[in-house]
């Protein structure tokens, strides 16, 4: 049985990027319904008592959906900061490595995840295979994880993520997005990724959100 995670800040911290009435909408309401729906997918099925990454990596249809949906919201709230926040020396050098300059990664991640037709989720990987730091499109529910990459950071931009606040004016929320990035949670992720690999986003799902008792 799985259940919707606690926030990691304040609903009211976000200033005028995401609203407590934006929360409430989209982690109270759609991130519980995924839960709910996956809870009520696995009662009576051969994932009944597996934990989310194994669903996340082996289902498919209804489950994977719903799975992926639980995981892709968690680990966007974990992107999140009310705060300004430091990214990793080695983060930035990765990024200055693979983009040529912070500045033009920027512009890279959300020219990506502004030009991503309909709904899904912009992100940026480390690829195992190539060591390289990737920005990937995932429409609906699809997460790099089945491809084997490992997530460091992802933004939402199914149009619930953003109407409330923003109505239809996705650049908006994606530049007030960037000014909120958790670049300390980022940092780790890239930490993890390359000594764990696609491992450390089993760690992440089961000892850090999922955390069974």
């Amino acid at each position: 049985m799985f259940t919707l995670r606690e926030l990691p800040y304040s609903k009211d911290s976000m200033g005028d990027f995401l609203s407590p009435t934006a929360f409430d909408y989209h982690h109270g309401k759609h991130h519980q319904g995924y839960v709910n729906n996956l809870n009520n997918l696995i009662k009576d099925s051969e994932f009944k008592d597996s934990c989310l990454f194994t669903i996340l990596t082996k289902s498919s249809g209804g489950v994977f959906n719903n799975a992926a949906q639980i995981y892709n919201h968690d680990f966007y709230w974990d992107c999140l900061s009310p705060k300004a926040t430091q990214m990793s020396d080695e983060l930035k050098h990765a990024l200055t490595a693979d983009y040529g300059s912070l500045e033009a990664f920027k512009e890279a991640f959300i020219k990506s995840a502004t030009t991503l037709f309909g709904s899904g989720w912009n992100w940026a990987v480390y690829n195992p295979a190539n060591h390289k730091i990737e920005i990937v499109q995932t429409s609906n529910a699809h997460t790099p994880v089945t491809e084997h990459k490992v997530p460091l950071l992802v933004v939402d931009v199914w149009e619930h993520a953003y109407y409330i606040d923003h109505k239809n004016a996705r650049p908006v929320y994606l530049e007030k997005f960037y000014e909120h990035i958790n670049w300390a949670f980022v940092s780790e992720c890239l930490e993890w990724a390359k000594k764990e690999g696609l491992g450390s986003v089993d760690y992440y799902i089961n000892q850090i959100v999922h955390k069974k008792a």
